[in-house]
């Protein structure tokens, strides 16, 4: 790899053009809830710690999460970077770079253009982003306004510090010859899993929700994914806020399911239809607006089975990637 053990610090990526929403993105701010602050992070974090793993990273380094459309960025030096997630068409002085696996760059401009087949991916560099952890995360909370840079998106002429890495002795790009799939066996046309709320005030509704298509509104944002569709029966909530979290299905009033994703409120008041199985949740990262989802009811049994083989699939795919990165030193 052409690798020198020296570490260098204070080198900053230059934001040249942002995109319309890149923000500093790691595994999200845990254990804060009780005190009413979202878990942020990537919106799918498992294909965020294996972007920074193509790198050399520990899981929890910060990464740039692109929505839509990357940025345009200046690196200062030398550096390793891997793009996971949906496809983007990425590229390096003019030359086009491919998608889930290191690639090694010498400085220049690294240009992020539009993403297809889905919305979102995870831009990873060896060192990651140097930045102040607060409550535990670099992750950008944009409702909340703090973490990540500034504590919101990024913008033009915005400076962001990398953290230590391995030197590298390049003069042009080193393309691995190999890449992943994490999504080798995934059907993208399945229903969306979720487990019905128990509360039988709610059961019709929760039902309902699985007997017609859906389309992904333009309103949708990383608090949650808003669902346009015939509207099902208006349920009541309790009165009171309830607790809520990421793939937890409200049905405000006018009877149009929103799904929460990694922003989301600690709390809210409107009736709760059910949740998100945690292994189909990064689907609903990727859907674009006006993407037609269908959805399926599930029971616990098979909600934990398909989380333990999303799993063992991300560590078969970890253990290949090691055995590969140890062949490229």
């Amino acid at each position: 790899m052409n690798m020198r053990n020296e570490n260098r610090r204070n080198d900053f990526i230059e934001v040249i053009a942002p995109g319309p929403l890149t923000s500093v993105q790691d595994q999200g701010r845990h254990g804060w809830r009780h005190l009413g602050i979202a878990r942020s992070g990537a919106l799918d974090p498992e294909l965020a710690a294996l972007a920074n793993h193509l790198v050399g990273n520990r899981d929890d380094a910060a990464v740039l999460e692109l929505s839509l459309h990357g940025p345009s960025l200046h690196l200062p030096r030398p550096s390793r970077i891997a793009l996971l997630g949906a496809s983007v068409d990425a590229r390096f002085e003019g030359l086009p770079l491919p998608m889930a696996r290191p690639i090694e760059l010498p400085a220049g401009t690294l240009r992020l253009g539009g993403l297809r087949n889905g919305v979102r991916a995870w831009l990873a560099i060896a060192g990651g982003f140097d930045i102040e952890p607060v409550l535990g995360s670099r992750s950008t909370d944009l409702r909340g306004g703090f973490g990540g840079h500034q504590g919101r998106a990024l913008q033009a002429g915005d400076r962001l510090p990398l953290g230590a890495s391995p030197s590298l002795r390049i003069d042009s790009p080193r393309i691995a010859p190999w890449w992943v799939d994490p999504d080798f066996d995934e059907d993208p046309d399945l229903p969306i899993r979720y487990l019905p709320s128990a509360n039988a005030a709610q059961a019709d509704s929760a039902a309902a929700l699985a007997r017609q298509p859906w389309t992904v509104a333009t309103a949708s944002n990383r608090q949650g994914l808003r669902l346009d569709g015939a509207p099902l029966p208006a349920v009541g909530g309790s009165g009171l806020s309830e607790p809520v979290a990421p793939g937890t299905i409200q049905l405000p009033a006018d009877g149009h399911p929103i799904v929460l994703l990694a922003d989301a409120q600690t709390v809210g008041g409107y009736a709760r239809l059910g949740h998100v199985i945690a292994a189909d949740l990064p689907r609903l990262a990727q859907a674009p607006p006006h993407a037609r989802l269908r959805f399926q009811a599930c029971d616990a049994p098979a909600a934990i089975a398909a989380l333990r083989h999303r799993r063992e699939r991300m560590v078969r795919l970890r253990l290949a990637v090691s055995a590969r990165l140890q062949g490229m030193r």
